[in-house]
């Protein structure tokens, strides 16, 4: 595995971190996977204030973005109250692509969960492509079920009333 570390993100960030969304973007079109309708710029804004978006660096170079959010109760109703965390917004950049970008994340996330004493490592994806859910579950997560998001100005509107499976990795 390649040398790389992983930071939190910042503002000068952002064209890059929009430029990565765009290229997913594509990338799901291109393959006929459910595609994110675009991207709220005020959600990665907050996220980087709040410290919660982490980059991977690989020779300087911005890897993979993912936020952390230590709550998550829209979507995990009473499992909420579980000590967890909640991988979100996993971006890879094409060019870092095969290079294992979401198992660094889960050794993170590993080494986070541990230093923390948090029980729980959750995501969800979408229900509907059963490539991505299988790959998830190679690395230890379980699919507990399927959940429809709300309508709901809590959640921005690309997350709203979308089929998502949800996934779980238990530490202990």
């Amino acid at each position: 595995m390649n040398s790389y570390t992983i930071q939190n993100t910042t503002d000068t960030d952002i064209p890059f971190i929009c430029w990565m969304f765009d290229q997913a973007i594509l990338y799901q079109k291109r393959n006929k996977y459910p595609v994110w309708n675009g991207y709220d710029i005020d959600i990665i804004q907050k996220d980087i204030k709040e410290k919660i978006q982490y980059k991977i660096l690989v020779n300087n170079e911005i890897a993979c973005i993912f936020s952390v959010c230590t709550n998550d109760p829209i979507i995990w109703g009473k499992k909420d109250k579980d000590s967890s965390i909640y991988l979100h917004r996993i971006v890879v950049n094409p060019n870092h692509k095969g290079e294992k970008q979401f198992e660094k994340i889960i050794l993170w996330a590993k080494k986070y969960t541990l230093e923390n004493n948090i029980e729980y490592i959750r995501m969800d994806t979408w229900a509907d492509n059963p490539t991505i859910i299988e790959y998830y579950k190679s690395f230890g997560f379980v699919f507990l079920n399927n959940f429809v998001t709300p309508d709901t100005l809590n959640l921005p509107v690309q997350h709203r009333n979308i089929s998502l499976a949800l996934l779980e990795y238990k530490k202990f």
